[in-house]
């Protein structure tokens, strides 16, 4: 049987500008900061949330750096919080 694939839930914070990408529904086990964003991991070390820092302009960014068929893809999780920021 094949493993489904799931679909990354994107949320937006307004009041502190966190972008949070939740890659998958695994358990949490450790968490890394970087200067722009917190990854938090599983025990096998992958992804599992992203907290980024500064959210809108990641995204202003992200459209400037990021070819259209994978903006598309983005888009298509984020539509709610795309009309959000400005």
């Amino acid at each position: 049987m094949k493993a489904q694939k799931t679909k990354p839930k994107i949320t937006y914070s307004e009041d502190v500008d966190i972008l949070m990408i939740q890659l998958s529904d695994k358990k949490v086990d450790d968490s890394y900061d970087t200067d722009q964003m917190i990854v938090q991991v599983d025990k096998k070390g992958e992804p599992v949330i992203l907290e980024i820092f500064h959210g809108k302009d990641f995204l202003k960014d992200l459209n400037k750096a990021v070819p259209v068929k994978i903006r598309k893809d983005i888009n298509a999780y984020s539509t709610s919080i795309a009309h959000s920021i400005k």
